[in-house]
């Protein structure tokens, strides 16, 4: 389909979800005073994920961008500034949360095969860490940029750690935000959460005291990982197997970074951090949808667009 045709038909999915969403939320309304706005909530979720997919990171990239060239598709963009845009957005937080949930209970997912990993999201260069002033005291939510290691990069970094919990064949169920020295082990009671079957790991989660922990916490749950030491001749092909198990979560976390350049943080408070996380999640999820739709393979994002 052409570039037209997704855009609209994003827009058709979310807004038939926000039909059926927006009376579950508290007093059945959004919002509670005031005029109502000039661009319709759909119509700005609309925007921002197909600014997102179409690799405009910043939110006036994506407001110029639509504002001159789909002028047809969003009449009411060119009577809006762009602060009250980015503040509306920002305040659809807690929607587009209802959206992407919504969208992962109605696709088809294996969902007895789970898979577990972490992303650094470093919030300046490292050299400027210790002068500066992004998210260096904590928020009503206990979050603050800490150091951490990101062991692919064989680096330290000053910032967070986005936590995923992905369901075969890569639908993104959970994802929790913690600071960056913030282990693994310690965030996989709350991604794994009322979930059951097969849940595989890199060796960052393996602990026996966290396999003791899920006995309580995740009954239901049953966490593989290799061994944080290659002895035995079948732990080597246990590993292997695991790793290749393991490589749908390899492939949404790569297209998390490129497509919708994940480590490219420019919020400056959690509240905005937190809308741009939950806006990424809703792009791939909506992705998935569409390929799903179509035919395509669930992670083949570049077949969408002919």
């Amino acid at each position: 389909m052409n570039l037209d045709t997704m855009i609209i038909a994003v827009y058709c999915t979310i807004d038939d979800e926000m039909k059926q969403l927006l009376p579950q939320l508290p007093k059945s309304r959004v919002r509670q005073s005031g005029p109502a706005p000039l661009l319709s909530d759909s119509e700005v979720l609309t925007i921002e994920v197909m600014g997102l997919f179409l690799g405009h990171a910043h939110d006036k990239a994506t407001f110029d961008y639509f504002r001159r060239h789909h002028p047809v598709l969003f009449p009411a963009l060119a009577g809006v500034h762009r602060t009250t845009y980015t503040r509306q957005s920002a305040n659809l937080w807690r929607v587009k949360e209802k959206v992407w949930q919504a969208l992962v209970k109605a696709l088809p997912q294996h969902a007895a095969l789970h898979f577990l990993d972490s992303v650094p999201l470093p919030v300046c260069r490292f050299a400027r860490a210790t002068f500066c002033r992004r998210f260096d005291r904590e928020d009503v939510a206990g979050l603050k940029a800490t150091y951490g290691y990101d062991h692919v990069a064989r680096q330290t970094f000053y910032g967070f750690r986005l936590h995923l919990q992905v369901s075969f064949p890569g639908v993104v169920r959970r994802i929790v935000l913690t600071p960056a020295h913030v282990a693994d082990v310690a965030a996989t009671p709350d991604l794994l959460q009322n979930v059951q079957g097969l849940v595989i790991g890199d060796r960052n989660y393996h602990s026996p005291t966290l396999q003791e922990d899920l006995k309580t916490l995740a009954p239901r749950a049953r966490l593989l990982t290799p061994p944080k030491k290659k002895t035995l001749q079948e732990d080597k092909h246990r590993s292997a197997l695991l790793s290749r198990l393991r490589y749908r979560i390899e492939t949404v976390i790569g297209q998390w970074c490129q497509r919708l350049q994940l480590k490219a943080v420019h919020a400056r408070d959690t509240w905005h951090l937190t809308n741009r996380l939950l806006r990424a999640v809703l792009c791939h999820t909506l992705c998935i949808t569409l390929a799903h739709r179509h035919g395509f393979e669930p992670l083949q994002f570049a077949k969408l667009l002919d």
